[in-house]
């Protein structure tokens, strides 16, 4: 069989949320060439994920949640009512808080997609790298919070493949390099001719407005996203730009570029997904539409690309892609976060997880939009910084940071009361 037409093995993390639901649609688009041996959610969609299971023929389905009784009885339903669906054999349902963790460590062929969202994606992510996996890495939180473990745990270059579009846009675009084309893996080295990794952002749904005018937004604005369809979370860290700190921390930890030559620029078309800035003055660029299908594709095949994945852009259509910086005075949390991971290893964890406090709350109506990162920057700046964490350190920061924001979060509430 041509190498071209080999199938790959894939283990979805995530696969009832949007960069799962997406990967599933590229895997049933491109026959033949993928294996789904597992699934793994978190269980708030417990038919869907019993569909995709079944549709997919998987081998294992965990879910985060103690609703293994429920998802057998899904399966057991939809085996019955749907014979097109009914594989030979069940797949083995695993539950509870480490089903997730175990799944991703048990396929050390397969690639691991980790499309979960927020802090928990870090337990399957080194438990992937720990049993030597690909790493198809959606879940950003994770390398933020646990950068320096994460490193640790990889056991070959080129193991982890970014999924977030930016940073597949970087990998691309650095394989246009001498001493990066030859490499399966985005890694600069110290060879490297990179100058500047430079960062698009769209701006969100509140790009150009002042902090005057933020005061009061609610949740239903600022989850009215002008480009992207995403999770609720995402799509509220994209309207603080908060989700860009997480980039440029991811960016910086993957590809080994100092912060300060992690970029942002607002590009409301959001065409050009990322740039590298080289030594010599070019800069290469990575355009498509605004999609995340392609870099999930690319994830799941790197450095192989597939057919008939995204429609290309018409060059024969009159555009205009426009471009401008990022108003820091109403949107701090790019600085904040380039401060963060120059500060310590552990700053980073402790901004993503007051940040996920702070997005809960504002989601549920109990905080105000601007709060969000005026507190953030307040729990930030509070913490000490832990060099060369272990496991622990990070958890116990995270706890930290949690009732840290939480508290500031109530103080907040109550002065307004």
């Amino acid at each position: 069989m041509p190498a071209e037409a080999s199938h790959r093995d894939v283990v979805l993390l995530g696969s009832t949320g949007s960069i799962g639901t997406q990967a599933l649609d590229v895997i049933s688009s491109h026959p033949g060439r993928f294996r789904v041996r597992a699934l793994a959610a978190g269980g708030a969609d417990v038919m869907a994920l019993a569909r995709q299971a079944l549709s997919h023929r998987v081998e294992v389905v965990a879910v985060a949640t103690t609703c293994g009784a429920e998802l057998r009885d899904a399966l057991a339903n939809l085996r019955r009512t749907e014979p097109s669906l009914a594989p030979a054999l069940l797949p083995e349902v695993l539950e509870g808080p480490e089903a997730v963790t175990r799944v991703a460590g048990s396929f050390p062929e397969a690639v691991v997609l980790n499309g979960i969202t927020g802090g928990v994606g870090l337990g399957p992510t080194l438990a992937a790298l720990e049993a030597g996996s690909t790493l198809a890495l959606a879940n950003k939180e994770s390398l933020v919070i646990g950068g320096a473990l994460v490193r640790k745990a990889m056991r070959r270059p080129g193991q982890v493949v970014p999924v977030d579009s930016e940073h597949s846009a970087i990998a691309q675009a650095l394989r246009c390099g001498v001493h990066e084309r030859g490499l399966t893996s985005p890694v600069v080295t110290g060879r490297s001719e990179v100058a500047d990794l430079v960062l698009t952002a769209s701006g969100g749904p509140f790009r150009g407005r002042s902090r005057a005018d933020l005061r009061g937004v609610t949740a239903a604005q600022a989850l009215a996203h002008p480009t992207w369809d995403m999770g609720p979370v995402v799509t509220v860290n994209s309207s603080t730009l908060v989700n860009k700190g997480l980039e440029l921390i991811e960016a910086h930890l993957l590809f080994d570029v100092e912060p300060h030559h992690v970029l942002t620029v607002v590009h409301p078309q959001s065409i050009i997904h990322s740039m590298v800035t080289w030594k010599d003055g070019a800069t290469i660029a990575q355009a498509s539409p605004p999609d995340m299908k392609l870099p999930i594709a690319l994830g799941m095949t790197w450095p192989e690309r597939l057919d008939r994945v995204e429609t290309p852009l018409r060059w024969d259509a009159t555009q205009a892609w426009t471009f401008e910086a990022v108003d820091a005075a109403t949107f701090p949390a790019v600085d904040l976060a380039r401060s963060a991971v120059a500060a310590s290893d552990t700053h980073p964890a402790v901004l993503n997880a007051a940040n996920e406090v702070l997005v809960d709350r504002f989601i549920h109506g109990a905080l105000e939009w601007l709060d969000i990162v005026d507190i953030l920057t307040e729990v930030v700046e509070a913490h000490d910084g832990i060099a060369d964490p272990d496991l622990a350190d990070v958890l116990g920061v995270q706890e930290w940071a949690v009732t840290q924001a939480g508290a500031k979060a109530d103080a907040r509430r109550g002065s307004l009361s």
